[in-house]
């Protein structure tokens, strides 16, 4: 068991004061985005052929299809036909269903004129009117006098709001593309960093060598989805492909397979190689936790010193091992501080493991123990007692 003192120095070496490891961690960010800062694109994209299955028609309001869409969410606009216009957000999809349209008809022809030309007037991106219906004269009068899209599919309005809420996550998410490379170790996405040249591309070779996936190398599109969820992709030019400086461009997947790769991958973990400096302080112990803010998300963040004769992918390995453990409420260094603080405590001096009081007449017989050995086998005392026999 080590000494209080040594493992002291250890925790200070390894930029923890305290045994218990609280201390504040230091943290790395890249592109911070607001919660709520999305992408912005207009009513123009749901004519892409990704909705192709929702077969839109576009009945009028065709000068308005640069409006803008401000978020993926989309809304039906039942309670603003009933007059509480609240309730609607500027800059999103409306959609029209059957009960929508029933509940308008029930109503006298002006209070219904009334009731769609306030809504169209509320700054909506279009109108998507579902299940095949026929677009009240209303909605087309007004949609053409404020050029606002009017469409129609004769999808149900389930899986119209399903489709088009997933295709305007996709294409609205926050989105940043960084010099890094994406691997799947052990389930886990690991974004790899690390300035050019600095061993990247070999150390995702190795791990692919090893058995796990590769999403993306050199360059990786990483989007922010809903609930925070970081998921990186590779660019579409790129895909499958790696670059070797003395080899060149290889594809992952022809030389070992299409289980070699995946398009796409949350991201759980990111690992910097950097160059080995003399003097450079790093975590020793792991209770300091360090972070890396990404796109307004914080993931464990981890560096790894890069020196000649280190085994990257290895480390790569047991770093995502370690991270898996952690996520199963298991922290192997968290838990070895705990022991040491368990230790010190049950011994309660400054020398939690100094040797039992000496023994002056043990010591003394020891003393002679040896003197006899030594004088036993000592060549001119062996040679001597060879004569006598």
């Amino acid at each position: 068991m080590p000494r209080r003192c040594e493992l002291q120095s250890i925790l200070r070496e390894g930029g923890a004061a305290p045994l218990d490891g609280r201390r504040t961690p230091k943290r790395y960010h890249i592109s911070v985005a607001a919660q709520e800062d999305y992408v912005q694109t207009t009513v123009r994209s749901l004519l892409s052929p990704e909705l192709e299955d929702l077969a839109f028609k576009l009945v009028t309001g065709d000068d308005g299809l640069d409006r803008t869409i401000l978020r993926p969410r989309v809304q039906k606009p039942g309670l603003a036909f009933a007059g509480y216009y609240e309730y609607i957000k500027p800059g999103r999809v409306q959609i029209i269903g059957e009960s929508e349209t029933k509940y308008l008809q029930s109503l006298p022809a002006r209070l219904r004129e009334k009731r769609v030309r306030d809504v169209a007037a509320l700054e909506v991106s279009c109108l998507v009117v579902t299940k095949g219906i026929t677009p009240l004269d209303e909605f087309k009068q007004e949609c053409e006098k404020r050029s606002v899209p009017l469409f129609s599919t004769p999808a149900l309005s389930s899986t119209t709001i399903t489709r088009i809420t997933y295709f305007l996550e996709e294409t609205m998410a926050p989105r940043v593309t960084m010099h890094s490379g994406l691997l799947d170790v052990y389930g886990i996405g690991v974004l790899l960093l690390g300035d050019s040249g600095i061993g990247k591309s070999e150390c995702a070779l190795d791990l692919i060598y090893r058995g796990h996936r590769l999403i993306a190398d050199d360059m990786v599109v990483i989007k922010r989805h809903p609930n925070d969820v970081l998921l990186g992709y590779s660019n579409d030019l790129l895909r499958h492909h790696m670059e070797l400086r003395g080899i060149g461009i290889i594809d992952i997947k022809d030389l070992f397979g299409v289980a070699s790769t995946r398009d796409v991958k949350p991201i759980d973990l990111v690992v910097k190689l950097e160059k080995w400096l003399e003097g450079t302080e790093y975590d020793r112990l792991g209770i300091v936790g360090e972070t890396f803010e990404l796109l307004g998300v914080t993931k464990p963040y981890v560096r790894l010193p890069v020196a000649s004769g280190r085994n990257l992918a290895l480390l790569v390995e047991i770093a995502a091992r370690n991270h898996l453990m952690k996520l199963q409420g298991y922290d192997s260094a968290r838990e070895f501080t705990r022991r040491i603080d368990e230790q010190i405590a049950k011994q309660g001096t400054v020398t939690s493991d100094a040797l039992p009081p000496t023994n002056r007449e043990e010591v003394a017989s020891s003393e002679l123990r040896s003197m006899h050995t030594r004088t036993r086998f000592n060549p001119d005392v062996l040679d001597r007692t060879r004569r006598q026999r």
